[in-house]
């Protein structure tokens, strides 16, 4: 579906760059604007010829469309102003934002909405239909079939979350005018009064639609879970450089669509040439992050290996942990002998809200106390952001 938009694309450019969503974002909340109040316009003439509550339910959520597209068009604006000494990792979070506000009015309008069709179940009123309504209404479900398309397909290419979230709106409105011909139909031929129902079931059709935005943006405000995608390719990208050995503790912190941030360790040979592996660092952090788009910070984990004993206790305590919790991994082992016991010092990933750590600290000792008397397990818990 990203092919429709990527025809909007200039020779040479990248849909991530700033300039290229702010150009395309304003091009796709602009035809929003445009096309909902000539929705408008349509619906509010032929509700009032004919009376239709449905019809008339419909053309007020196309205003919100229209509003919300207007509040998509301002947030991409704020979204693009330069970093400033207030806000060092910009305003990208303005998007978020604003498809917050169109999901805000979303929800406004289905509750009015819910509130006229149900008004008009107890009150029916006679509806003069004919032929002209019907096509007026079919014409509004291609019409905004078309829009959802080109919504999603801008949207999806520069992970604008505005025009996104208009997309599943417009899906849902599309489905409600669908309703509202039917019941256009209906009474046309039965004269069955079921205006207010069809009313009510678009009502239900935005309500879903805004509820589903505003939760998504409030997760995205609220620092819900990464783009595990994005979390996974940088991992992959990084584990092909030479002697990156292995890696954790993966951040990636969102600060709007193409603002990403990202940390991540790196396990490197402990004997190696720290010169070589620097280097090595550096230029995977600036492969990586020019690849991705996302300004990448790599710390450097020396591991020791090849010593027996190391290897020993880790092989055991990872099958150990294993067979606790296939869920969980072990990494950055290292003993710190003393005089009467020797620490195993070592991480643990566990998924976000694991509360069990207890039981896995007691585990790992018992494991470690078959090899040796003396091993006394030292562990830390470092929570998998990225779990599934």
């Amino acid at each position: 579906m990203e092919g429709l938009a990527k025809r909007l694309l200039k020779p040479g450019e990248s849909p991530k760059d700033q300039a290229v969503r702010k150009r395309l974002g304003t091009l796709g909340s602009g035809v929003g604007v445009g096309v909902n109040a000539l929705l408008v316009a349509i619906k509010l003439f032929v509700g009032s010829v004919t009376g239709s509550v449905a019809v008339v339910a419909d053309a007020v959520n196309n205003l919100s469309d229209a509003a919300g597209s207007v509040v998509s068009l301002v947030s991409m604006r704020m979204a693009q102003k330069p970093v400033d000494r207030e806000h060092p990792f910009g305003h990208g979070r303005a998007e978020y934002l604003g498809a917050l506000a169109v999901g805000v009015l979303i929800l406004v309008m289905g509750v009015e909405m819910m509130k006229t069709g149900v008004m008009s179940i107890m009150d029916p009123k006679p509806l003069a239909l004919n032929i002209i309504t019907f096509v007026l209404l079919v014409l509004s479900v291609l019409i905004k079939g078309g829009l959802y398309v080109f919504y999603n397909s801008v949207g999806r290419l520069i992970d604008f979350s505005s025009l996104i979230a208009a997309a599943k709106d417009s899906f849902s409105d599309m489905l409600a005018t669908a309703a509202v011909a039917v019941s256009t139909v209906v009474a046309m031929i039965w004269d069955i009064p079921i205006d207010g129902v069809m009313g009510a079931l678009v009502a239900l059709l935005v309500l879903k639609a805004g509820f589903d935005v505003v939760r998504e943006m409030l997760d995205n405000l609220l620092g819900g879970r990464p783009d595990p995608e994005l979390g996974r390719e940088i991992i992959r990208r990084l584990r092909t450089y030479e002697n990156i050995l292995g890696t954790h503790d993966l951040l990636i912190h969102d600060y709007g669509p193409g603002r990403c941030f990202a940390s991540i360790h790196a396990e490197v040979p402990a004997d190696g040439d720290i010169l070589q592996l620097h280097e090595v660092i550096d230029r995977a952090e600036h492969e990586i992050g020019e690849a991705l788009g996302v300004p990448l910070c790599i710390h450097m984990d020396p591991i020791v290996s090849g010593d027996e004993k190391t290897d020993a206790a880790s092989e055991h305590l990872h099958a150990a942990l294993k067979k606790l919790d296939p869920e969980l991994m072990l990494h950055d082992l290292r003993m710190v002998p003393g005089e009467n016991r020797t620490n195993l010092v070592f991480d643990v990933v566990i998924p976000a809200g694991y509360k069990d750590t207890g039981r896995v600290t007691e585990a790992m000792n018992a494991a470690a106390r078959e090899l040796d008397s003396r091993y006394v397990c030292v562990v830390h818990f470092d929570i998998d952001y990225y779990h599934e």
